[in-house]
């Protein structure tokens, strides 16, 4: 798994005990996969065993969690990948093994959590134009330029629940690469689906 600086900066924070005692790290542990289950669960920094712990650094240490726990959760990573990917880290085997066994034991509802999460982008049901001119623009000059006003309807998610409405005004240089455009993208799907 590919991680960025800062989160590699965190994981190794939590992995060395000068900053967080096996206490404090299996406290954190366990604080960062309940407030990813749990829409109610406590915060991070009211959890009694981490409050003598500075905020930055424990705020930082649980981005850096969450973020690899989502991420090996999204990737189905196994132990020999978390391990190597902790052990780049400079976790320990302990530290290792417990971040492991709270893995395992939460990763069904994760699988199932990420998994429920709706993937499907808005999509255009519907386009409505006009056509105006405008005369004179608010400096009293005269523009005489005809300007066309495009209206998509558009639903969000598969069970289309949500609706909304795109508004626009381009010129007719404008609309022309509009169309050509969407031709293109049309085209590009039609010869994606045929392979």
């Amino acid at each position: 798994m590919e991680l960025s600086d800062s989160v590699a900066k965190g994981l190794q924070t939590l992995a060395d005990p000068a900053y967080l005692g096996l206490h404090h790290f299996t406290a954190l542990i366990e604080v960062a996969f309940r407030s990813l289950l749990s829409s109610r669960a406590d915060g991070v920094f009211d959890h009694p065993d981490l409050k003598i712990i500075d905020q930055a650094l424990l705020k930082h240490c649980h981005v850096a969690a969450t973020t690899f726990i989502l991420e090996a959760v999204k990737q189905n990573a196994d132990k020999s990948t978390i391990s190597s990917c902790l052990e780049e880290v400079k976790f320990d085997t302990e530290r290792s093994d417990a971040f492991y066994t709270a893995y395992q034991k939460n990763k069904t509802s994760l699988e199932n959590l990420l998994s429920s999460i709706d993937g499907c982008p808005p999509h255009v049901t519907d386009a409505s134009w006009r056509l105006d001119y405008c005369i004179k623009n608010g400096h009293v000059h005269k523009v005489n330029q005809p300007s066309y006003l495009i209206s998509f309807s558009t639903q969000n998610g598969e069970n289309g629940a949500t609706s909304s409405e795109v508004n626009f005004s381009c010129t007719l240089e404008q609309l022309q690469d509009l169309v050509a455009k969407l031709k293109d993208a049309g085209k590009t799907m039609e010869r994606a689906s045929q392979l």
